[in-house]
């Protein structure tokens, strides 16, 4: 065996879910087509669940010092030109001003990280150099995989390294993160389902040292995250984190009329260079599997959505969180053969609701495009309340693309083989976050008394079980983990802040943060409960609930 784990695709997923495995101490190689990272537009926000993620992994600060600075605004305008007044501002925090509101907070409706500005370009990097600098994570650069072969112990997987010989190499298993073309998931046989090519644009990215600088132009919108244009082609301006760098994403037909776009945007003389343009394609397309065997799937390979909402990139780092402790419990283990089994089952169904998330999203951007009259931009009085009405409009369905919290951090898996299924739940919602520790929910953050975080006292190797009034005897689930040689830590914090917020005296917490059983006394059979959550043992998930109360 070469190695444990191969991983194909140097993208933020697949370096992720590297960079999460060579921590847990598993050997893996990532295989990466590039010789080097590109600097091309795509993702450029990391958001507040993903951002926990990172902090677990010890990567949030470096990102955040990479990233936009902390107190630049995150507002979106819809605008005509930038210096023409614009037509609506919706105004959201800066990571500054998020963070003071999360230090504020005391009832878990806050993460406890916000979100984070850092164009792809900048997180690659950034990612890469922590990757390699693992002793357990072999990264190949300027290699092609070629094909795979899965055999009782393992993958056998051809590529062609840098040097240009054919070389195969053996893992226990394998993961293709290798994008919306994913070789691997051609390979597996497996289709994407949903809607394709639904629409095309053209994206450009545009260096402009002076465009930030000097906003407000005039009357036109202040410094601010995104500017939707109204009027024209579907048009949209996004700040890259440098604040210099902007993209343009427009209905355009050429690089030529792109320039132009641009130059109508900015409204004003300023020197630029256009350093990149393509077309892209809007598609909103689901796997119908998510890996056979010992091969998984993860990221755009098995989700495709439309950038409005934020979500792609943001699930994909999800999918690697939750496959990497999976994989790391199999792999040293302690782990039964119901862990990696639930992949699929829980982040198939994240995968459909985020599909669900983007439409939703596009749809309130169309809603009020739709709106716009030919009239918008005339200095009458029909010009004026056309300018009216639309904003009347784009303040409502506007919002739908830009305030998708609940889809963040209110996402928990239903039917999940190892997770205590308590019928019912609290209602999935992609607009409002409730903090909840119904089992399968992310733990919500709450500080406690000594000013930190719970997240930071939950070991990310390792299962916790929360005792928030102190009074319980946790021996026997210690026992019944220890008996599985599975990690458990118990964590005591008489706290009744806590107990308001986590509704019960006892939460069994995994290894990725989400809730595994919750009770206000311990099972009976704790054996079953820990067998359970470890993968053990499939407990009927029609009947589902071991819970004490």
């Amino acid at each position: 065996m070469d190695t444990q784990v191969i991983i194909v695709g140097a993208g933020p997923v697949g370096l992720t879910l590297a960079i999460d495995l060579g921590k847990r101490g598993i050997a893996c190689v990532l295989v990466e087509q590039k010789a080097e990272p590109q600097f091309l537009p795509k993702m450029e926000r990391c958001n507040a669940r993903t951002m926990e993620i990172f902090r677990r992994l010890d990567l949030a600060d470096c990102i955040r010092a990479a990233g936009m600075p902390e107190d630049v605004p995150m507002d979106i305008q819809i605008i005509r030109s930038m210096t023409e007044p614009p037509i609506l501002r919706l105004p959201y925090p800066s990571v500054a001003e998020a963070r003071a509101l999360t230090h504020e907070s005391h009832d878990g409706s806050l993460p406890l990280e916000p979100y984070q500005l850092i164009s792809q370009y900048t997180l690659e990097p950034l990612l890469l150099e922590v990757a390699e600098q693992l002793p357990a994570v072999t990264v190949m650069r300027g290699t092609t995989f070629l094909e795979f072969t899965e055999q009782d112990d393992g993958v056998l997987v051809a590529v062609n390294a840098a040097d240009g010989v054919r070389r195969t190499l053996k893992a226990a298993y394998l993961v293709g993160c290798d994008g919306g073309a994913s070789h691997v998931r051609k390979q597996l046989g497996i289709r994407l389902e949903g809607e394709g090519d639904i629409a095309r644009l053209r994206q450009g990215l545009f260096y402009c040292e002076q465009l930030y600088e000097r906003l407000p132009m005039g009357n036109g919108p202040s410094r601010g995250r995104h500017y939707l244009v109204a009027g024209g082609p579907p048009t949209f301006m996004i700040m890259q984190d440098s604040t210099r760098h902007w993209t343009v994403h427009s209905a355009v037909e050429s690089d030529d009329e792109m320039r132009r776009m641009f130059e109508r945007i900015i409204g004003d003389a300023l020197p630029y260079e256009m350093l990149y343009c393509a077309e892209w394609r809007q598609n909103l397309l689901l796997a119908e599997r998510y890996g056979k065997g010992r091969v998984f799937l993860a990221g755009d390979a098995v989700h495709l959505v439309i950038p409005t909402g934020g979500l792609g990139m943001n699930t994909g780092v999800g999918d690697a969180t939750d496959l990497a402790w999976k994989l790391a419990a199999t792999l040293q283990g302690w782990g039964g053969p119901g862990l990696l089994a639930s992949y699929e089952v829980e982040r198939r169904q994240i995968g459909e609701r985020v599909v669900g998330a983007s439409r939703y999203a596009s749809l309130g951007y169309r809603a009020w495009l739709a709106e716009v009259r030919p009239e918008i931009g005339d200095d009458t009085p029909a010009g004026s309340t056309a300018r009216a009405h639309l904003a009347v409009v784009a303040n409502v369905e506007q919002r739908k693309s830009n305030e998708m919290i609940g889809a963040e951090l209110g996402y928990r898996y239903v039917d999940s083989p190892i997770i205590d299924n308590v019928p019912g739940g609290p209602q999935h919602d992609l607009r409002a976050y409730l903090p909840t520790t119904w089992p399968g929910a992310r733990l919500p953050h709450m500080w406690l008394t000594d000013g930190s975080a719970i997240q930071d006292r939950l070991r990310p190797e390792r299962y916790t079980l929360i005792d928030v009034t102190g009074g319980h005897d946790a021996g026997p689930l210690l026992a019944a983990f220890e008996a599985l040689g599975a990690p458990l830590d118990v964590l005591v914090l008489a706290d009744s802040a806590l107990r308001t917020v986590y509704e019960r005296d006892l939460i069994l917490v995994r290894p990725d943060m989400h809730v595994a059983w919750r009770g206000d006394r311990l099972p009976q059979a704790v054996d079953d409960l820990a067998a359970k959550v470890t993968g053990h043992r499939d407990i009927n998930r029609a009947s589902g609930s071991i819970s004490s109360g």
